[in-house]
């Protein structure tokens, strides 16, 4: 994917406790985000995280998280942000989320998902306008 801003804007988006509630969840993340530390992302007025990730990585190039709770599918799978310089004060970034146990239609749902919410990182990284949840939200984790 290929943004019109800075890879800090954007890894500050990603990373950051503020800016991961502008693009994704609505809510800002419970826990840290540092290495090795794990935070719980939330949405709606829910009391119980979604899912709760480790932070395995946080550089300015690639940030890691590996799903320690939430959906049985979602355990122990990956989710990597990479960022490269593409210009001047752009940046591409590559998204996987790996490590599923099986294809299935929640997974199906979690891609269909993710591109909504990366398209609300990419917008609002560029215009300051962003669609996180619940507006986003294009199929339902249940």
């Amino acid at each position: 994917m290929s943004i019109d801003a800075p890879p800090q804007r954007v890894h500050d988006l990603i990373a950051g406790t503020d800016g991961f509630a502008r693009w994704w969840t609505g809510r800002p993340l419970t826990g840290e985000h540092t290495i090795g530390s794990s935070f719980g992302v939330h949405f709606g007025d829910a009391e119980q995280p979604a899912a709760v990730m480790q932070v395995l990585a946080d550089t300015p190039d690639q940030v890691v998280w590996r799903v320690t709770d939430g959906p049985d599918t979602w355990t122990d799978t990956l989710i990597t942000f990479t960022l490269r310089p593409s210009g001047h004060n752009s940046t591409t970034l590559l998204f996987t989320h790996a490590n599923w146990r099986q294809a299935g239609e929640f997974m199906s749902g979690c891609s269909t998902n993710w591109g909504s919410y990366l398209t609300s990182l990419k917008t609002g990284a560029e215009s300051d306008t962003f669609a996180a949840y619940p507006a986003g939200e294009i199929s339902r984790w249940n």
